[in-house]
């Protein structure tokens, strides 16, 4: 069959590498997002789904939004069927009428739970014990279709999103093509989505704000849903603390109040509701990424330090006796 794929990000790239390398298919064109500013000298910057597809010699189509113009060059190609993978933007009518065979989606959850931009994420955060990959039929309902193939993961209850992701992209790559295999030989059975459906949209910076006071199982979920990105942080004094590496500080700890912190040996720990976090790697602003313990040793009166309550501090100013977060390692 002639393929048209549709993707953007890293976790895209096995799934195109892997139809491109098939004996059977071949990959007449990709959609991806236009390039990025990155960096400081915000450099405009392909993506991950382009730099491969000019790795591997297939034409690219580059567009932020689907146009007339992007769906007649995306016809033009005479594809049988398109495959989306992570394109960061939804395709409609009429795109998704123009090849003979539509298009299927590489979707990193068990549909229909987390239907949406961020499943793995969400996923982690609900403290799901199960995820997977599923390959569905693109219809005008978001994430609707049915079902071709679905592999599933069990959780283990310490894996990041990104680590996580990586995991998915590979497995469901191997997924994407024995589906595409199947769809061309017309073995496919697909069957409509069973279950409760549940929502995943996109991540906000507000989601990656971790608040002590909910359970420590709780907020160690949300820490591994928000990593690497949009990043895990608490403020405290007014500054944001981003916490790049954690982990439940585990039995035998010192009891430590919910939102406090505590230099146990050379164990940084952060009190949450019923437990401890244990905080591996931090960054304070404007400094670079340090041992946390190094960390709170190197501020001065860290037996008053506490993260900040956004409730109370939306009632009126800080309390006293709260120091700065920034302090550098001694």
């Amino acid at each position: 069959m002639r393929l048209v794929f549709a993707g953007s990000p890293a976790a895209a790239v096995p799934s195109l590498r892997a139809l491109a390398a098939s004996p059977d298919h071949e990959v007449a064109a990709v959609l991806t997002r236009d390039d990025t500013p990155q960096g400081r000298k915000r450099v405009l910057t392909p993506t991950p789904v382009a730099d491969a597809a000019a790795e591997l010699g297939i034409p690219v189509i580059k567009a932020r939004r689907i146009t007339d113009e992007v769906t007649s060059a995306i016809v033009e190609t005479q594809a049988d069927l398109g495959v989306i993978v992570a394109y960061g933007a939804l395709l409609r009518e009429p795109l998704l009428s123009t090849l003979r065979l539509g298009w299927i989606n590489l979707h990193f959850s068990l549909l229909p739970r987390w239907r949406g931009a961020a499943p793995v994420q969400r996923a982690l955060i609900a403290g799901d014990t199960e995820t997977g990959a599923a390959v569905f039929q693109l219809v005008p309902e978001l994430d609707a279709g049915v079902v071709h193939g679905q592999i599933t993961k069990p959780l283990h209850g310490d894996e990041t999103a990104g680590v996580l992701l990586g995991e998915l992209a590979i497995s469901g790559a191997l997924l994407l093509s024995r589906v595409v295999d199947e769809i061309g030989a017309g073995t496919s059975t697909p069957v409509e989505q069973q279950g409760d459906v549940t929502l995943a949209p996109k991540l906000t910076l507000d989601d990656a704000r971790l608040d002590p006071s909910q359970p420590a199982a709780a907020v160690y979920d949300r820490f591994r849903g928000v990593t690497p990105e949009p990043g895990a942080f608490v403020e405290v004094a007014g500054a944001r603390l981003k916490l790049l590496a954690a982990k439940p500080a585990g039995p035998g700890t010192p009891a430590v109040p919910a939102g406090a912190f505590l230099l146990d040996g050379r164990r940084a720990l952060l009190g949450a509701g019923g437990g401890a976090l244990e905080l591996v790697t931090v960054q304070p602003a404007g400094k670079k990424p340090m041992a946390a313990a190094d960390w709170l040793r190197g501020v001065a009166s860290r037996e008053t330090l506490r993260v900040d309550d956004p409730a109370a501090e939306a009632d009126g100013p800080a309390a006293p006796g709260t120091a700065s977060a920034t302090g550098a390692a001694s």
